[in-house]
């Protein structure tokens, strides 16, 4: 059984932590004003362009992306140290491409998709996001509404769909709609790849969230996309979609495993330093017993995100595992950095240190790619041996 990763992906997750620590986290000062000042967590267009020319220069584009695409083809085990290091930061930039949406298209486009749409995405030429949520059918796909209707070698897509990222700066969105529906049984959902400007595509508002992020409530109306625009099989679009949460859910960890060794780590910076009625915070039986559980829960949450990371390679099934540590991830790292917030006191409430930028968006990775209480009953239905409610 191995413990560590292979000394190459060591080598890469070591050089995304120099990435993060000399050049993303010497524009957090810049960002945390920014969002104190707008309410928007943003990197402007100059920020961004620096970060994008030396994150390729030192090779980080397309790491997952496979090599007849330029990329690297590092399998999950070893993105789950890459994103560990990433989620250190506050700093919202991402290493083009973004893996969920590239998994989803290796899996499902055709020849003629590939070539128009994966191969400048793997080499991150291209924005893109996925539409999925309803008003009113967020964690259920059962509960979906939007349609999508033959219309000669076309299609027709009539719905609305909300909490969408990136919505307003794709290229092109995956658009999930129902294509088929029979009383009893689940409807047959589809995926489509609508371009930016396509009539009928609108971008209805922005939504600010907790911790100046933004997602996007989307309208279609009467829609028309070319019969090329199908993404995989009609009326099997549920599948490639999961394969695109789990690789979400398996990144979200590893995120969380950063923030909170982070949180951790300037805990263990701070306790020594501060005293208080005679004593170093060090010396605090609560503070020691603070900094003992992090570190036990750290150490336990990066082991089961590399088996999952791992199972996942191997072609295994993972649902149950993938479930798991997005419960177990999000939770930690909330409690982790919440304990830290408190050591720092007064100083940990304001908008000048990243921890209330980490806990709020932690907070909102406990909602996003489905709420722990649904998977929670993903891993008990599982243990259980019961069906999937019809």
């Amino acid at each position: 059984m191995q413990f560590e990763i292979d000394h190459e992906h060591q080598m890469v997750k070591d050089l995304v932590a120099r990435f993060v620590r000399e050049h993303m986290m010497p524009l957090e000062p810049a960002v945390l004003a920014r969002e104190a000042e707008g309410g928007h967590l943003s990197l402007l267009p100059g920020e961004k362009a620096k970060l994008d020319a030396m994150s390729r220069e030192l090779g980080l584009w397309g790491l997952d992306a496979p090599e007849s695409m330029g990329g690297s083809d590092l399998p999950v085990v070893a993105m789950v140290g890459v994103n560990e290091e990433i989620g250190r930061t506050i700093v919202p930039y991402s290493l083009p491409p973004d893996t969920p949406n590239l998994r989803m298209l290796l899996e499902a486009a055709s020849d003629a998709q590939r070539d128009r749409y994966l191969d400048p995405y793997a080499r991150g030429e291209t924005v893109s996001a996925i539409a999925i949520s309803e008003p009113g059918a967020g964690g259920d796909p059962a509960m979906m509404t939007t349609r999508a209707e033959r219309d000669g070698d076309g299609w027709i897509l009539n719905g609305r769909k909300i909490w969408i990222s990136r919505a307003e700066q794709a290229d092109w969105t995956i658009v999930m709609a129902v294509t088929a529906r029979a009383p009893g049984a689940r409807p047959a959902i589809s995926a489509f790849i609508v371009d930016r400007g396509t009539p009928g595509f609108k971008i209805e508002r922005r939504i600010p969230m907790l911790g100046g992020h933004s997602t996007y409530e989307i309208v279609l109306e009467d829609c028309r996309v070319a019969g090329s625009q199908l993404l995989g099989v009609e009326g099997e679009g549920f599948a490639p979609m999961q394969t695109r949460l789990s690789s979400r859910r398996v990144q979200m960890a590893a995120w969380c495993i950063g923030r909170a060794q982070r949180a951790l780590d300037m805990i263990c910076e701070y306790a020594p330093q501060r005293r208080t009625f005679g004593s170093t915070l060090a010396d605090r039986q609560a503070i020691q017993w603070w900094v003992a559980d992090a570190a036990t829960r750290i150490h336990a949450c990066r082991l089961m995100t590399y088996d999952a990371a791992a199972r996942i390679d191997a072609g295994q099934q993972a649902r149950t595992q993938v479930s798991m540590i997005k419960v177990f991830a999000t939770e930690m790292a909330w409690d982790v950095i919440d304990r830290a917030m408190q050591t720092f006191g007064a100083m940990g409430m304001t908008k000048e240190m990243p921890l209330q930028m980490m806990a709020n968006e932690t907070r909102l990775m406990r909602i996003y790619e489905g709420p722990s209480e649904v998977h929670r009953w993903v891993i008990a239905r599982d243990l259980l041996g019961l069906k999937r409610q019809q």
